[in-house]
């Protein structure tokens, strides 16, 4: 049994009187402890796709089925709830608090949780060493090269200890050697039972992954 299954996911965007199709009838079985990569064009529907992976986008038709939850049928409140629980999310632009330390960043989504406030640095400093920063947690975000805030996104995504690790272009603002990095940091990950997906332009990294998928005006090829 998948980990993730979509079915039959169709969005269509309405502006006026006008309907723009993003979506057309996506099917996609996701295995647990994969690292999947989609590619394709600016507008053939990545993001889109990833919005509805991650519980923040309705579908217009289908469903979103993970671990056995119809997400989409679970009231807003619930579906907060099961991205905190379930997701954790990696973006090309990192949103990370500059006046924040990295632990201080990653500990951000902790605050939503109904963990005690004392565990709370001992989970970051945890996702720092797991991103190999465990001695720059008393660092900020200027202090730091990309490659390593990108790890410090990808440590505040992973401090929930989610299953699922969604990734928007994250390599996008690095260079190579940094960006092949990070991939490297995916596949330990998928090694260690997370599943990954990852949103990428970059056929380099696309290849390291397990599957690779294209899209392409909405339908998955």
């Amino acid at each position: 049994m998948a980990l993730v299954q979509l079915t039959g996911i169709e969005k269509v965007y309405t502006a006026g009187s006008a309907s723009v199709p993003a979506l057309r009838g996506v099917d996609l079985a996701i295995q647990e402890g994969s690292f999947v990569a989609l590619m394709g064009r600016s507008g053939s529907g990545k993001s889109t796709l990833l919005s509805i992976l991650g519980a923040m986008s309705p579908p217009t038709r289908g469903h979103v089925i993970v671990d056995d939850i119809d997400v989409y049928a679970l009231a807003q409140e619930r579906r907060a709830d099961f991205r905190r629980e379930y997701l954790g999310f990696v973006f090309q632009q990192l949103y990370l608090m500059p006046y924040l330390t990295a632990a201080a960043n990653v500990m951000l989504p902790l605050a939503a949780t109904r963990l005690p406030q004392r565990q709370h640095l001992g989970l970051a400093l945890t996702a720092l060493r797991e991103v190999g920063l465990g001695d720059k947690a008393d660092r900020l975000p200027c202090d730091l090269s990309g490659g390593e805030q990108q790890r410090v996104a990808i440590a505040r995504a992973l401090v929930n200890r989610p299953p699922i690790v969604l990734a928007d272009e994250p390599t996008g603002c690095l260079d190579t050697e940094t960006g092949r990095g990070i991939i490297d940091l995916f596949i330990d990950l998928k090694r260690s039972g997370l599943t990954v997906f990852m949103v990428t332009h970059d056929p380099v990294s696309a290849e390291l992954a397990d599957r690779v998928l294209h899209i392409q005006d909405g339908v998955l090829q």
